[in-house]
């Protein structure tokens, strides 16, 4: 058995059994895959995956076993690898991060430009996906961090520390009948054709939540994950759009006006998330804490310690988070 041979069946698994895709991303031929993996299923004794003639059509359940394996053993083989790489150069590497548009639209660009003029030897990936992509990468090692609102506590592998809270916004144009109202209630705003996040996204479950306490029954009508997609839509007319506060810009949007939805929904929490048993890197520490300045390096070692969700809430639940 060769490390070759796991990575193989692991990228494979991770292609969506497309061999052809496969060889191309790790610059090597399909059949050489082909072959490997052939081998490697010969010397186990078992499959790895089901075939119709060349195609591979789906994971065994042999495989399913022989690849969570593997992909441990991957992780470890690239922890080494982080080991060699900080004692050889701690300045230089590379970083990947998973996150949502409005993470990375709105929260993130002046961390990674304070980043990259630190450690300018230091490569940075960006991936943007659902939350639970987001969350899948970080647990199957695919990034080093997660960073998102939603779905991060359904992995239990991930430990997860709180970054800020924030809230809504309520968009609409500066002629809008809910700018004449002092103080916006729900039912105002049930009122009104309502565009927002897809479900799953940038905190929506909070929003839900809110209807539902109070009985509601909001028209949604039209929902997006990108925040700047939703405000074009309310500039043409299908409603009135509810947003992340921070995605709001007073002068690009100068044309909008956004209402403070504080009162009306509970905060969300935004969280950065990471393997347990990752091998943190000096600068890695160094973008945890410029992210969140209350993560210091003593704070995240200490979270590696708490096994469990409800222990790593005690060791947050004094901490005061900043709001954005």
């Amino acid at each position: 058995m060769k490390l070759q041979q796991l990575r193989y069946i692991w990228e494979v698994a991770h292609h969506d059994l497309n061999v052809s895709a496969t060889a191309q991303s790790l610059y090597t031929s399909q059949p050489g895959i082909s072959k490997q993996i052939r081998l490697l299923e010969d010397e186990l004794g078992v499959e790895v995956f089901s075939r119709s003639g060349k195609h591979l059509t789906r994971i065994t359940p042999a495989g399913e076993a022989i690849l969570k394996t593997a992909g441990e053993i991957l992780r470890k083989v690239e922890g080494i690898k982080q080991v060699a790489q900080e004692f050889s150069n701690e300045r230089k590497g590379s970083l990947s991060i998973a996150t949502t548009h409005t993470q990375a639209r709105y929260a993130l660009p002046k961390i990674i430009g304070n980043f990259i003029e630190q450690y300018p030897e230091v490569s940075l990936h960006m991936h943007q996906g659902t939350p639970m992509q987001i969350s899948e990468m970080a647990a199957d090692g695919t990034v080093d961090f997660a960073i998102a609102t939603e779905a991060l506590e359904l992995f239990s592998d991930l430990i997860m520390m709180p970054c800020y809270q924030w809230n809504r916004g309520i968009v609409v144009p500066k002629d809008h009948p809910l700018t004449q109202l002092s103080n916006i209630t729900l039912e105002d705003v049930a009122k009104h054709p309502i565009v927002t996040y897809v479900f799953g996204f940038t905190g929506r479950s909070k929003l839900d939540e809110a209807f539902i306490d109070k009985g509601l029954a909001p028209k949604v009508v039209f929902t997006a994950a990108d925040a700047d997609v939703i405000k074009t839509y309310v500039r043409l007319g299908l409603g009135i759009g509810i947003i992340a506060s921070m995605a709001f810009d007073p002068e690009l949007d100068s044309d909008l006006v956004c209402l403070d939805a504080r009162h009306l929904f509970q905060p969300s929490t935004t969280k950065i998330g990471f393997r347990r048993g990752t091998f943190l890197r000096g600068f890695m520490f160094e973008f945890i804490e410029l992210f969140a300045p209350h993560l210091t390096r003593d704070v995240v070692e200490e979270s590696f310690n708490r096994q469990s969700k409800a222990e790593l809430d005690e060791l947050f639940e004094h901490i005061e988070l900043p709001y954005l």
